[in-house]
């Protein structure tokens, strides 16, 4: 993969964590596992394990279930905030690491991070107040753009990286 196509997944994986902290790294582990992402003999093959897709998995159903809950804080309180920033930098690397420009990865899915923070909270609200107030069918239309775009985007570094 050219650095730039490393740079634009990155980036996207970013984003989806940005919408969902968790969805970045589920679907980077499934990606590993699946072999889309060649993490073989680099520093994250033990993304690949069984063990690691089954705990980020459970991770992701755990956050897709209490983000659903009326007390979960906004996603742009620091601690919210910087742990969608980290995931999204560690799934960047992740996808970097396929073809050595880990740093490259973890700089860009953390920018895509803070993107997909922003504009999911904002899309989100917009969707609310369209709806009365009514926030269910927002969170339920982001989990399902972060799950299937983070799927998506695993699945396209398999297509960049032969």
């Amino acid at each position: 993969m050219t650095q730039v196509v490393v740079l634009v997944l990155a980036l996207l994986i970013g984003v989806v964590a940005g919408l969902r902290a968790m969805t970045a790294p589920a679907v980077v582990a499934w990606g590993a596992m699946l072999g889309w992402i060649d993490v073989d003999g680099k520093w994250s093959d033990w993304m690949a394990r069984p063990i690691t897709v089954t705990l980020l998995t459970v991770l992701l159903v755990v956050e897709l279930i209490t983000d659903q809950l009326p007390k979960t804080p906004s996603r742009k309180v620091p601690p919210q905030f910087i742990a969608r920033i980290l995931t999204g930098g560690f799934a960047g690397a992740v996808i970097g690491s396929a073809s050595f420009h880990t740093f490259i990865g973890t700089g860009a899915g953390m920018i895509g991070a803070v993107l997909g923070t922003l504009a999911g909270a904002e899309l989100r609200s917009r969707v609310a107040a369209a709806r009365g107030g009514n926030d269910r069918p927002g969170a339920f239309g982001e989990d399902a753009l972060a799950v299937v775009g983070g799927v998506v985007v695993a699945f396209l570094v398999s297509l960049v990286a032969a």
